[in-house]
């Protein structure tokens, strides 16, 4: 609790198509507390296309294996946000298959 009220929180939502794992659309990102996304436009297209990035990288290893990838996303997320920013957001990673 202390540390989402400290760095906030961020959500990346991934839509995914359930028999080819590919992206139906761009993942939609969700900040409290972290960053004010209309004065940083510019880190949320960052964090968007990474978060696309990401997840084609991880789901050609792990194929599917969702509750990895999310676990992959969260930590290279994480890293890359820390380098943008200096701050770490609690970050939770949704995926939806349709």
């Amino acid at each position: 609790r202390q540390a989402m009220g400290k760095d906030g929180v961020l959500v990346a939502i991934m839509t995914i198509d359930a028999k080819t794992g590919k992206l139906l659309s761009s993942p939609d990102i969700i900040s409290r507390g972290f960053i004010y996304m209309r004065e940083r436009e510019d880190l949320v297209h960052a964090i968007r296309s990474e978060v696309k990035r990401l997840l084609i990288k991880h789901n050609e290893t792990h194929r599917a294996n969702w509750a990895l990838i999310k676990t992959l996303i969260r930590n290279d997320l994480g890293q890359f946000i820390y380098k943008e920013t200096e701050r770490r957001p609690m970050i939770l990673p949704v995926v939806i298959e349709l």
